[in-house]
């Protein structure tokens, strides 16, 4: 049986913009201010102190050309911008990259070579040379290229673990989306699959021989057979379907879990989907952050980590959090200052990087530092509305 757990909450849906204005769509205070923080199990509040960085978008001093990224350095997709840009977490930017307009998602290879998802297509990024070497434009017709939370192109997107596939998730403004397989040697879109509405995430099995598209506006998750490229859909609703387009209870992003390949959403800090891909089985845990979440990564002994953007209704809901799972099911929550939207660990698992880019409004050009042994929370300007974010 699939476990659902009590709650007061009710389907909600997109208002009108005078009431969506005081809601602000579920994702931010009404008035721009902190939401009131979630509970913790530590005694006191994180500290949060804020590094400038050197001005993003230029080269640091300095920088030696063709370098390997130091180990730690990350990368991040500028929404606001049409660039990638690289963070030393200590200092902040040190350089950017033009890659295409409102960039989405990104993937990194072993080769060191970053794949970004815009508008316009996947650019594809030496990161020792610091350059784009190729835009790879899609199959999929989606209309003008535009910015924005509902702009056409690429969002979610992933790399086999061979590294001879990129599987990119193309939003159709106004209908079904679509994934597209690249194949990394000739630069070529090989195949296309129909998919879900806005398809936020795409992530790969361990073995590589499936691929999930994560569709935000049809509430379910594509499960692809990477060899025959057989496709079904799995929904995921654990609130329902209500209010279709306009609701707010969809699913955002999806971790697979490492040590048996079932699929992780965490849904408004109260419910856990866990997706069984080859039955279609979801069963519901509890969560406890209780606030809208999108971000989800999850590192290799089993730690789930969410991204809590902030109320949908900020008198029954607490603010912006990282919530960090373990496999037992034991929940720390850490409250964040204003909207964020993904996340990345660092290679010793002792800290998260939190991106401000946010899709809807309230976002802000930055990442949340977080020291998850001590709780304390640095804010580091970088980037232009940061979105994606990897660790080198």
């Amino acid at each position: 049986m699939t476990k659902i757990p009590r709650t007061s909450r009710t389907a909600r849906v997109l208002l009108p913009a005078a009431v969506a204005g005081v809601l602000l769509s579920g994702c931010a205070q009404a008035d721009g201010a902190p939401a009131a923080a979630p509970s913790r199990s530590a005694s006191t509040a994180p500290a949060v102190t804020v590094t400038p960085p050197p001005a993003a978008g230029t080269a640091e001093p300095g920088a030696r050309t063709g370098a390997k990224p130091a180990a730690g350095t990350l990368l991040v997709g500028d929404f606001g911008a049409d660039t990638v840009t690289f963070v030393d977490p200590a200092r902040g930017a040190t350089g950017s990259v033009k890659v295409g307009t409102a960039p989405y998602g990104l993937a990194l290879g072993e080769d060191g070579r970053a794949w970004v998802a815009t508008a316009e297509g996947v650019a594809v990024v030496d990161t020792a040379a610091r350059q784009r070497l190729a835009l790879v434009p899609y199959r999929t017709d989606t209309g003008p290229v535009t910015t924005g939370e509902y702009r056409g192109g690429g969002m979610g997107i992933a790399l086999s673990p061979d590294g001879k596939r990129v599987y990119v998730g193309v939003n159709v403004p106004g209908g079904n989306g679509t994934l597209e397989v690249i194949d990394t040697a000739t630069l070529k879109v090989v195949d296309v699959v129909d998919v879900g509405r806005r398809p936020f995430d795409v992530d790969v099995s361990r073995d590589g021989s499936a691929v999930y598209a994560t569709n935000h506006d049809s509430f379910d998750v594509t499960v692809v057979d990477a060899d025959s490229l057989d496709a079904r859909r799995v929904e995921v609703a654990p609130y329902g379907t209500e209010g279709g387009l306009g609701s707010w209870l969809k699913p955002h992003y999806t971790a697979v879990r490492p040590s048996d390949g079932k699929l992780l959403l965490p849904f408004e800090g109260e419910r856990l989907a866990v997706v069984d891909p080859a039955t279609g089985r979801v069963e519901i845990e509890d969560m406890t952050a209780n606030t809208h979440q999108h971000g989800a990564a999850v590192t290799a002994d089993g730690t789930l980590y969410a991204v809590g953007t902030g109320p949908i209704d900020p008198s029954e809901d607490r603010g912006p959090s990282l919530t960090v799972r373990s496999p037992e099911g034991r929940e720390r929550v850490y409250p964040l200052d204003g909207p964020h939207e993904d996340v990345a660990v660092s290679t010793d698992g002792r800290t998260a990087y939190v991106t401000g880019g946010f899709t809807r409004d309230g976002y802000w050009d930055g990442i949340s530092v977080v020291d998850l042994d001590s709780g304390e929370v640095k804010r580091l300007a970088a980037g232009s509305r940061p979105l994606g974010v990897v660790v080198f």
